[in-house]
């Protein structure tokens, strides 16, 4: 009895003073005295519960499932498996073609130009003579 006398002194509150209430403007009061619930428009309220289609409750349902099954899977039914694992190493020859190629990379990139020699380009390329122009033209 001590407890509930306790607690309803705790939970009653004393009521705020009228000097302590916050100050409402004159005109909005007066707009609040003369409100008449009467002028207000009825509106239709529609309540809007999507429910999921059949093909959720479905996909739903097997997802459990399918978690269910994980959670509940026996790892000592599971046989031993030895892994053979095969990497079979590239043959002789084609070892041998691979450090060729590398070995030609290389030396292209490795070359040193500073050891060539200047060389001067010539054009031969004979045209033909006014005679033998003047000939096809007549042919």
């Amino acid at each position: 009895m001590q407890l509930r006398e306790k607690k309803s002194k705790q939970m009653a509150c004393p009521a705020p003073a009228l000097k302590d209430l916050p100050k409402v403007a004159v005109d909005l009061k007066s707009e609040l005295e003369g409100f008449k619930s009467a002028n207000l428009k009825n509106a239709d309220t529609q309540e809007k519960i999507i429910l999921p289609s059949a093909e959720d409750v479905a996909a739903e349902k097997t997802e459990k499932a399918l978690i269910e099954g994980i959670e509940r899977f026996d790892a000592s039914k599971l046989k031993h498996t030895e892994t053979l694992e095969k990497n079979p190493l590239p043959d002789k020859e084609v070892i041998e073609q691979e450090k060729g190629q590398q070995k030609l990379i290389s030396g292209i990139e490795n070359f040193d130009t500073s050891k060539l020699k200047h060389t001067e380009t010539c054009e031969k390329n004979p045209l033909p003579s006014k005679e033998t122009i003047e000939q096809e033209k007549s042919s």
